[in-house]
C-alpha cells in the first residue's frame, strides 16, 4: 500500500504508516496536480487544500482512505467518495481549544488595541499610553454562533472572563445551553443583545453572507465581529463599509472568502484585500488548528481511524 501526505501534519503520522506502507510527500499540489498523482495511493492525508473533486476522485483507483487533519468536509465531494466505497474521516473536536484560544487573543487584541500599539512604539518609537485606551471583556455579552466543541469552549472561556454567554445553534437541546451556563437565542437576537459575536459555524447555503449590510446594521455600534470558521459567512465589501462608516466597532478574522486566490498557499502568492486599511480589522492566515498540541491531539484520532479502516 502507499500513502500521500499533501499538507503540512504531525510527523507522527508519517512515521506509524510508514511501518504498513510506503509514504510519500506531496505538499500542496493543485487539483491537476493531484489528479495525476493520486491513481497509484491507497490513503490520502490532507487538511482543506485543495478541494477533492470527481475529477479527482475518479482518477484515485485505489484509493481507499481519505484521512482529513481538520474538522470541516465541505472541500470533499462526499457523494462521490462515498459512491466509491472511499472511507473519508475528519477530526472533529481535536481543535476546539486552539481555535477558541486565538479567538480570545484576537477579543483582547481588539478590545486592548495591542497590535497599534505594539506598531506605535516599535516602529514610530513612540511611548503613549494615552492613545490606547481600552475596554474590558468583564460584563460585556458574548455572543456565540455555532455552539459545538470549539463555541462551547469559547463560552467556558468567556465565562471565566465573566462575561454573559448568549449562543445559537439550531441542532443542540435545550439542556446543552443549560448545562454550559448559555442563553439559546435566535441570531437575530444574538446580534441585537451580544458585544462580541464570535462565528463558529460551517459555510452553507444558509450561513453564507450571513453577516451583510442588513444585519450588521442590527448590532451595536462598537460590536466586534470575530469570524473563526470559513470565509464567505462575513460579506466583506459590507463589512469594509460598516467599518469605514464606524457603523461597527470591529472585525477579527482567521479566514478570507478569497484566502486561496492568486495562488493561494502557493510559493510567492500575493493576497490583499480592502478591509486591511482598516485599523480596526486584524487577520491571521487560517492558523486556528496551529498548534503542536492541536496538530498531535489530530493526528493521533486519525492514525486510529485510518488503521481501524485498513485493519492495520
Amino acid at each position: 500500500m502507499k500513502c500521500l501526505i499533501i499538507d503540512a501534519v504531525h510527523s507522527s503520522i508519517a512515521e506509524e504508516f510508514s511501518k504498513y506502507m510506503q509514504v510519500d510527500t506531496h505538499m500542496l499540489p493543485t487539483q491537476e496536480e493531484l489528479t495525476k498523482l493520486i491513481p497509484e495511493y491507497d490513503v490520502l492525508i490532507m487538511r482543506v487544500d485543495p478541494a477533492i473533486n470527481k475529477e479527482i476522485l475518479d482518477a484515485a483507483k485505489n484509493l481507499k482512505v481519505i484521512g482529513v487533519c481538520s474538522v470541516g468536509l465541505n472541500h470533499i465531494d462526499m457523494d462521490t467518495a462515498k459512491a466509491k466505497g472511499i472511507q473519508v474521516f475528519n477530526a472533529p473536536g481535536m481543535n476546539a481549544n486552539a481555535v477558541a484560544e486565538l479567538t480570545f487573543s484576537k477579543m483582547l487584541d481588539l478590545s486592548r488595541h495591542t497590535i497599534p500599539a505594539n506598531y506605535d512604539v516599535k516602529v514610530n518609537k513612540n511611548w503613549d499610553k494615552y492613545k490606547f485606551v481600552g475596554r474590558e471583556l468583564r460584563g460585556k455579552t458574548l455572543g456565540i454562533l455555532g455552539f459545538g466543541r470549539i463555541g462551547q469552549r469559547v463560552g467556558e472561556l468567556g465565562r471565566a472572563f465573566k462575561m454573559k454567554i448568549v449562543a445559537y445553534d439550531p441542532y443542540l437541546p435545550a439542556h446543552v445551553f443549560e448545562e454550559q451556563q448559555a442563553t439559546s437565542m435566535s441570531i437575530d437576537d444574538v446580534l441585537k443583545t451580544s458585544d462580541f459575536v464570535t462565528i463558529h459555524m460551517p459555510l452553507t447555503p444558509e450561513t453564507k453572507n450571513l453577516f451583510n449590510a442588513k444585519s450588521i446594521s442590527e448590532m451595536k455600534d462598537d460590536a466586534v465581529v470575530l469570524n473563526m470558521a470559513r470565509g464567505g459567512i462575513v460579506n466583506e465589501k459590507d463589512m469594509y463599509e460598516a467599518l469605514k462608516a464606524g457603523t461597527i466597532g470591529g472585525y477579527a478574522s482567521d479566514v478570507m472568502e478569497n484566502e486561496l486566490a492568486a495562488g493561494g498557499l502557493t510559493e510567492g502568492a500575493s493576497f490583499d484585500s480592502p478591509l486591511f486599511e482598516c485599523d480596526n480589522f486584524i487577520v491571521t492566515p487560517h492558523l486556528g488548528a496551529q498548534s503542536t498540541d492541536a496538530s498531535r491531539d489530530i493526528a493521533e484520532l486519525i492514525i486510529s481511524k485510518v488503521k481501524e479502516a485498513l485493519s492495520l
